[in-house]
């Protein structure tokens, strides 16, 4: 998954995906509207990512993303949604808190560190009655499970 994308690059990405998922259709405004960026911007970025072959997107059309942009976006809405659950439902940080710092964390977390991030969250999410009996001596035979 490394493109060298800005953390910018990668929430646009993201965007389009999550429109994509709820609209079908996704035009410029659209995006402008989810990331609070004027419609220049947008068609800025879009140029950046189309020449990285990520989306497509015509003059006055509709975006979407290539084969390879939804497959970086998946990834990075994956990392978003696991962090965000991690902190709202395991660590009983408010939602609104938990998403804003999902969306920074989800740039910067190394593939290791999620990776086991993601266990613990599946494990806890599965198994719901240990939560409240977790110790943190599990944590490591949680982690080491799957490795």
């Amino acid at each position: 998954m490394n493109m060298n994308l800005t953390p910018n690059m990668e929430d646009y990405l993201e965007c389009i995906l999550q429109l994509k998922l709820s609209k079908k259709i996704v035009r410029v405004r659209d995006i402008s509207k989810c990331l609070n960026v004027n419609m220049s911007s947008v068609t800025s970025a879009l140029e950046n990512l189309g020449k990285k072959n990520l989306v497509f997107h015509e003059r006055y059309g509709y975006v979407d993303l290539t084969e390879q942009g939804n497959q970086y976006a998946r990834k990075i809405l994956q990392r978003h949604e696991v962090l965000t659950k991690f902190f709202n439902e395991i660590l009983q940080v408010p939602l609104e808190i938990a998403e804003n710092d999902a969306c920074h964390i989800e740039h910067l977390i190394s593939g290791e560190s999620f990776s086991q991030v993601s266990k613990l969250v599946s494990y806890l999410t599965e198994n719901k009655h240990k939560q409240k009996l977790f110790r943190i001596d599990d944590i490591a035979s949680i982690l080491n499970k799957n490795n």
